[in-house]
């Protein structure tokens, strides 16, 4: 899964989005709330928040390695990592 702001996008991959106990952590460590569970525990992009993102990498560190994408947009689309 992946949505786009106007200078971050935010990608998941599937098996990651599915998975509600990572979707209860990303929930839980975004100050900017980014991450949401919706139904099922599922895990949400909250598209309206993408460009609060403040870079602070908490999403990274709460997930396994390459389960979640920071992309830059704005930097020839640099991944955060």
């Amino acid at each position: 899964m992946r949505r786009d702001g106007t200078f971050i996008a935010v990608e998941v991959d599937d098996q990651s989005a599915a998975d509600a106990n990572l979707a209860r952590k990303l929930t839980e460590a975004c100050p900017v709330d980014i991450f949401a569970q919706g139904g099922g525990g599922l895990l949400e992009i909250v598209e309206k928040n993408l460009d609060e993102c403040v870079l602070c990498r908490l999403c990274l560190d709460a997930s396994p390695a390459g389960a979640v994408k920071i992309i830059k947009l704005y930097d020839d689309s640099a991944v955060l990592a």
